[in-house]
């Protein structure tokens, strides 16, 4: 790839600049007079842009400014010294001397990566910085660059394998040089290695089971968050990116003398909770999706909450704020953030499996599974079809960018070929496959309640409420819901009266889960705030503050969620209890629009506890069975 990128015309060996700023300037304008950068200035700013995420000064005075940029027409590599070096904010202090500005246009292939790969083998050769800042002509220094340095018998592979993980949080210039290194030091000490690198383009060269159980040991030099349970029981180091650049050797002779590396006590809470949903992996990836969502909720649901608590009054509609007044548009703002929650779960759990190529597809297939319209339902398949999605479109990208493809393709495949196909895939999937057969059971439950309206209160409440509490805003609750609002045009409003009990038990049921499982270690920290805000959202009737409980742990939060809605709405049914609105929660009750107020907040608080207890036991036994289990 370098080989195409760079000519004598962009080598500069007498840089003038005496500062960071100069030298983008005048490094830029190498790539202006070439015609590879159309606007100077937005190139520039583009490096700044870059520079922010994390500094490109590394150590022996080199450094790699690079940016993708609209401005830039050809990809291309720009190489210029300064004699007397400047200060360009290098870790080790040292004055930056030799200089590789890479320059890819936005939107296109990552160049960048490619060349910062090829560059980190030639950085690390012994003396080549020397040589090239020792080079008297742009052709000597060209030479240098593109010169196949013939490979040395290197000793016999036969001391055993070894396995290496590199990635820095912008995920570009030190996982390459890392992994380089770590490959190079490897070979010399007469071990076979693997490294994976946790790089902007993707997870690459991942180990497979069979290679984590051959290797003598492991190099984690990662300074980003990387799956460490799978390589329980291995002898292990863990240290920054940079530790192998400057000593790969001693690094991995550490990791053959290290104790074996024992899973601390998070990596093996998630392992556990895990066994009851599949794969750690599987575990893994939809808490990815569900720690990114749950700000979403937080945010959206006590928005909406407080624009409904303050500015809000109760009608026939539902819950409505005035028009004009300020609390409108905190509740307009709340709901974006609903919007978006979905989607969101469903983009990170793809990301969690196949890194930014899934990114796109996992947003669109979350937005469209929770968007009834798509397929002509009155609902979209809410957190449950999010997760089928991202699991869907995660592993169908995961297999698209892991096929072998010729040198032209490949650049495409992760910004082009992999986000189209997974959208188009997960797009028809919902809309041609999916889609009717949920439009025709929201269709066929619809039915159902109405068959059953003139029976047995008990058992309507048995349905109407688990119901209620199975998804929390996705086709079956919402059909619940959609069912009693219609009962109401004609006067019963009772059936209104059982949703508006079983709506709030899930998540207040969750909120006094966390108060009374804290002490049994059930529940982790992102949970125990989220339970407070899912006790706000259950005070004014949202019942998707329990989506964060139920996606991470469904096993344990939807029958729980179930058992608590029905038992507030039977509980509702058997008091009379009404309600004239098309909203649930205490809310509705405090402000007057349900006939029995107290006996409503009676039927909530027991369905909220009975949620509660339910949740915290089945975790308990779930994770004593665990326990249980011989290691």
């Amino acid at each position: 790839m370098i080989t195409t990128l760079i000519n004598e015309h962009l080598i500069n060996l007498d840089l003038t600049a005496t500062c960071k700023e100069e030298v983008f300037s005048e490094m830029a304008r190498l790539l202006v007079a070439q015609g590879k950068v159309s606007d100077e200035q937005q190139f520039i700013k583009d490096l700044w842009a870059r520079e922010a995420l994390d500094n490109t000064g590394f150590e022996e005075g080199v450094a790699l400014p690079h940016a993708k940029s609209a401005a830039v027409s050809t990809p291309a590599v720009a190489i210029g010294i300064s004699r007397a070096g400047i200060d360009y904010g290098a870790e080790d202090g040292q004055p930056s001397k030799l200089f590789f500005m890479i320059a890819s246009p936005a939107g296109g292939a990552n160049h960048h990566i490619e060349v910062l790969a090829e560059l980190s083998a030639k950085l690390i050769e012994e003396g080549f910085i020397a040589k090239l800042l020792a080079a008297k002509t742009p052709a000597a220094a060209l030479a240098l660059l593109l010169e196949k340095k013939e490979e040395q018998a290197a000793p016999v592979a036969d001391k055993g394998f070894i396995i290496g993980v590199t990635g820095c949080p912008a995920g570009i210039a030190h996982t390459y040089l890392a992994a380089e290194s770590l490959e190079r030091a490897a070979k010399e000490l007469g071990y076979e290695i693997k490294v994976e690198t946790n790089g902007s383009i993707g997870v690459k060269n991942s180990p497979t089971a069979a290679d984590i159980a051959r290797a003598s040991a492991i190099v984690v030099a990662c300074d980003k968050q990387v799956d460490m349970t799978r390589f329980n029981g291995k002898p292990l180091i863990k240290t920054g990116v940079k530790a192998p650049i400057k000593d790969g050797k001693g690094l991995i002779e550490q990791a053959l003398k290290a104790p074996a590396y024992v899973a601390d006590k998070e990596d093996k809470k998630g392992e556990e909770q895990s066994a009851g949903g599949g794969s750690g992996d599987l575990y893994r990836f939809l808490m990815n999706g569900v720690s990114h969502m749950i700000p979403f909720v937080v945010t959206g649901g006590l928005l909406i909450a407080l624009a409904l608590a303050i500015g809000g009054h109760p009608t026939p509609s539902g819950m409505q704020i005035p028009e004009g007044s300020m609390w409108n548009q905190i509740l307009n703002v709340g709901v974006v953030a609903f919007k978006l929650m979905i989607p969101v779960l469903s983009a990170y759990i793809a990301y969690a499996i196949a890194d930014r190529p899934a990114l796109a597809p996992g947003f669109i297939g979350g937005w469209i599974a929770n968007d009834g319209s798509f397929y002509g339902a009155d609902a979209g398949t809410g957190f449950i079809g999010a997760i089928v999605a991202g699991l869907l479109v995660g592993y169908l990208v995961r297999w698209i960018a892991t096929r072998n493809y010729s040198k032209m393709v490949q650049p495409l495949v992760p910004v082009m070929i992999a986000p189209i196909v997974g959208s188009l895939f997960i797009a028809a999937v919902f809309i041609f496959i999916i889609g009717a057969p949920i439009a025709d059971m929201m269709t066929g439950l619809n039915n159902m309640l109405l068959s059953m309206s003139g029976g047995s209160m008990v058992l309507l409440g048995i349905v109407l409420g688990g119901m209620a509490g199975f998804d929390m805003g996705g086709p079956v609750n919402k059909v619940a819901f959609l069912f009693s609002v219609g009962m109401i045009a004609s006067g019963q409003t009772q059936f209104m009266g059982a949703m508006a009990c079983a709506i709030p038990a899930a998540p207040l049921g969750m909120a006094f889960a966390t108060l009374i499982g804290r002490k049994l270690d059930v529940f982790d920290a992102s949970e125990i705030e989220a339970g407070k805000a899912a006790g706000a959202m259950g005070l004014v009737g949202i019942s998707e503050g329990a989506i964060p409980f139920a996606a991470r742990d469904p096993l344990a939060v939807i029958p729980a969620n179930v058992l608590g809605s029905m038992t507030a709405a039977v509980m509702a049914f058997l008091f009379g209890i009404t309600n004239s609105v098309a909203h649930g929660g205490p809310i509705v009750a405090l402000l007057g629009a349900v006939n029995k107020p107290l006996l409503a907040l009676l039927c909530m608080i027991c369905g909220a506890i009975v949620t509660g207890v339910v949740a915290v036991a089945l975790k308990k036994l779930r994770k004593g069975k665990l326990a249980a289990v011989p290691a």
